[in-house]
């Protein structure tokens, strides 16, 4: 069983690692040897050659990346947020606080399935994704966790503590309900003056 402590960085789990290759070989199998191994037998033996050194050049990057962007992956559970860190050469960190989190959505592949490690996909309000425009959308996404259950369980009660980003609460109406036309005349004119003095500005 995993334990997550709150202000102690966890990593996915090592089958994350796996998945990452696992993907690799099928990428290999389906993208380039069902056309590299027929032009081998086609083309001249130089020829081969000259593709086989690239080639062999990505795979050797690939199988030493991998291994690198996995150690630089790491999470944090925080009292008022959630962080996440990872990137080999170029580092990428970010930070979502408890009260923007609107939803956490868990993804499993088949292959995840039988690692038994999912992905929590956490969904905030008012988030800008390219692909999507404004609105609800994932903004990070905690990959190779195995209890993810139990993750999104923890994450989820910390949300429900929290008042939400972007939520005001109003005063009930004093006095006489014929009063309220002229409480609405006078807000909407102190509205207009902050207005003109940020104008002014």
């Amino acid at each position: 069983m995993v334990n997550w402590k709150i202000g102690e960085e966890f990593n996915p789990a090592k089958q994350l690692r796996n998945l990452y290759f696992i993907y690799f070989v099928i990428t290999i199998i389906f993208s380039v040897l069902i056309w590299y191994i027929p032009l081998a037998f086609m083309v001249a033996s130089w020829i081969t050659l000259i593709i086989s050194v690239p080639l062999l050049l990505i795979l050797i990057f690939v199988i030493y990346w991998i291994p690198k962007f996995y150690t630089s992956i790491s999470y944090k559970l925080d009292s008022e947020e959630v962080e996440w860190r990872r990137g080999v050469w170029f580092k990428n960190t970010g930070i979502i606080p408890y009260n923007r989190i609107t939803n956490i959505d868990i993804a499993q592949g088949p292959i995840s399935r039988m690692l038994s490690i999912g992905s929590l996909k956490i969904q905030t309000a008012g988030y800008s994704n390219p692909n999507q425009g404004w609105g609800n959308s994932s903004e990070i996404t905690i990959d190779g966790v195995e209890g993810f259950e139990e993750l999104r369980h923890i994450i989820m009660d910390r949300v429900k503590g929290k008042k939400p980003v972007g939520v005001q609460t109003f005063e009930e109406p004093i006095g006489k309900p014929e009063d309220l036309p002229e409480r609405i005349i006078d807000e909407l004119v102190e509205i207009k003056e902050l207005l003109q003095k940020i104008s002014e500005k």
